[in-house]
């Protein structure tokens, strides 16, 4: 069999897979009608004094499940219109249906947006973090690029008004040549000309302090610009299933007390120990950018983190 048709073979077997998942998904609904999805997305994901993650921490830990996890979930469906997107840069789509499985179309605002929007490709690459917009049906819009072939996962993070903070995840099958990328460990990040650089520990199960330092041709950035209503916002995704975790930082913009940089402080809470992938989006001379990072857990001790060194960090920062 050619390159070509082994490529084509690969495209049907991925969009028959993704939509017999699709289906099995839509048919078991929601996990617990009575424990909406947080937007921290995982168990304790609040620290008390630490951040805006809001408090949907609670209701994730009745069901011992982080957000993301489930299409369905506390009466509200994430369908998108088209579960098998094509390669390049086209609208992406979607509904969210309430429990008597009409679209809906009233949502709080959350960080000056009535909806996130994640995309990102299984294996953690091609991450994008978008605002669509809705039309008078309920059908949400926005341009994204999927630049290869595999399984893309939208995870969908809203207030519904009158509801709970709710995060919900859906697979898209994207026909075309696909090549996974592994992720070494990596605490330092260069994007756009910027160096972010990650200190602290992540300790599952316990509230873990953790710094990112942003500079610039080799000098401290200190004029960042607020972005979202925060000067950061920090995305987690627990290695193998994705689950999901959106952080804000400490203090506000223009509160009097937190300075526009070069250091973002973050407080995480993340369920369990293994791998993770962290995205951090900040704002400077009128763009975004995105830093990533890869960090496993580390045993916890009392009075900190117990790193593989072997020495204890007290509040998890260096």
């Amino acid at each position: 069999m050619d390159t070509a048709a082994k490529l084509s073979a690969y495209g049907a077997a991925l969009v028959l897979l993704t939509l017999g998942a699709y289906a099995t998904g839509s048919a078991v609904g929601p996990l617990s009608p009575a424990a909406p999805a947080g937007h921290a997305g995982m168990p304790g994901a609040e620290a008390a004094g630490h951040g805006d993650t809001h408090s949907g921490a609670v209701a994730e830990a009745a069901t011992d499940q982080p957000a993301g996890l489930a299409s369905s979930r506390g009466g509200y469906t994430l369908t998108p219109t088209d579960p098998t997107p094509a390669t390049g840069t086209h609208d992406f789509a979607f509904r969210i249906t309430g429990p008597d499985g009409a679209p809906v179309t009233a949502f709080d605002e959350s960080h000056t947006e009535r909806l996130h929007l994640i995309m990102v490709r299984r294996d953690t690459t091609a991450f994008q973090h978008v605002h669509p917009s809705m039309g008078p049906d309920g059908t949400w819009s926005v341009p994204l690029t999927l630049p290869a072939g595999g399984s893309y996962r939208a995870f969908a993070d809203f207030v519904p008004t009158g509801g709970e903070p709710t995060t919900l995840g859906v697979d898209l099958a994207v026909a075309g040549e696909y090549v996974p990328v592994t992720h070494p460990v990596s605490r330092t990040a260069l994007v756009d000309g910027y160096e972010v650089r990650l200190d602290g520990e992540l300790g599952p199960g316990q509230a873990s302090p953790l710094t990112l330092t942003v500079n610039r041709d080799g000098r401290p950035v200190t004029d960042l610009q607020p972005y979202l209503g925060a000067y950061g916002h920090l995305v987690a995704l627990r290695d193998g299933d994705l689950a999901y975790l959106h952080v804000h930082p400490d203090g506000s913009p223009g509160d009097g007390a937190t300075p526009p940089g070069p250091r973002i402080r973050f407080v995480a809470e993340v369920p369990s120990a293994g791998g993770y992938r962290l995205f951090l989006d900040f704002q400077h001379g009128g763009a975004v950018h995105t830093a990533e990072f890869t960090v496993p857990t580390v045993p916890t001790g009392p009075g900190g983190t117990e790193a593989a060194d072997g020495h204890t960090h007290e509040g998890g920062a260096r």
